[in-house]
């Protein structure tokens, strides 16, 4: 179950994708961008609304579908929140609606957040990369603020969500009640500074791609080559120290290791300010 989960939410993010990339076939070169890998070349706004229809047909039926099966196997589904699991009962129809539509939402902030690391990364890069003007436009006026500001925005904005699906949560029953707003609003920016841990497997998957791309040649394409060309800027920090030695480059290893490793202390170091609250 936790697997057809994480498919079906890979389905809804691919319906959001298309509705998505569907706005910006007029802002970016057809041919050379995803959005020819994403769409036929039937006409673009009369159909666009069908996606989001299907996205959100696809929820409410596969909440069924969870009270349904999941009743029988007694499948608890979580929301995982790196810091804290929120438990569904699936004997509940309502409960696994909440969680249908809950498990996507968290599925397309972690999306974003991926997103978010491309552009800071790339922050200096003009758009004549095709795949980066597409993360551009998908962050919208988000793109055009500062790279700090963006990521104190993160905890903020969670604490803000947090805030608000709190209540809810409590009227359901799965959260205790009488809990001070700060404390709520503590959880909640802790969420968001878990939430930046995702960066951590898209990063060693960029540097493992671009450590095999330096022995393996893989062919040319806008993807590969923004991918490549991120890896070599998260690189940058490493640039000082001499990790090449004749053809062998040990930056990207490097790079893994550290952080694998920074990822495993912060992780650990959220959970536990997490047990300490309020602060």
């Amino acid at each position: 179950m936790t697997l057809l989960n994480f498919i079906l939410n890979l389905a809804g993010l691919l319906l959001w994708v298309n509705w998505r990339a569907m706005g910006f076939k007029d802002q970016v070169a057809y041919r050379s961008t995803l959005v020819h890998t994403l769409r036929s070349a039937a006409p673009r706004r009369p159909g666009r609304w069908r996606y989001l229809a299907g996205l959100a047909l696809l929820l409410v039926i596969r909440g069924w579908l969870y009270r349904q099966i999941g009743s029988g196997l007694n499948w608890v589904p979580h929301l995982d929140l790196h810091v804290v699991a929120v438990p569904f009962r699936s004997d509940l129809p309502w409960r696994m609606t909440l969680f249908s539509f809950l498990s996507f939402f968290l599925t397309l902030a972690v999306f974003y957040l991926w997103l978010l690391l491309l552009s800071v990364a790339n922050r200096r890069e003009p758009d004549t990369q095709p795949v980066h003007r597409l993360v551009r436009l998908n962050l919208g006026f988000l793109e055009r603020l500062p790279s700090l500001l963006t990521l104190i925005l993160v905890p903020i904005a969670a604490a803000g969500i947090w805030l608000a699906l709190h209540p809810l949560l409590v009227s359901l029953r799965m959260l205790p009640g009488g809990v001070s707003l700060s404390l709520i609003a503590e959880q909640g920016f802790v969420f968001g500074l878990a939430g930046l841990l995702v960066w951590k497997f898209l990063i060693i998957g960029l540097l493992l791609f671009h450590l095999l791309n330096s022995y393996v040649y893989l062919g040319r394409s806008p993807i590969l080559d923004f991918a490549g060309l991120t890896a070599r800027n998260l690189l940058k920090p490493l640039a000082w120290l001499p990790l090449r030695v004749g053809k062998m480059d040990f930056a990207p290893t490097l790079g893994i290791l550290f952080v694998w490793v920074a990822g495993e202390f912060a992780g650990r170091g959220l959970a536990e300010l997490f047990r300490r609250l309020p602060l």
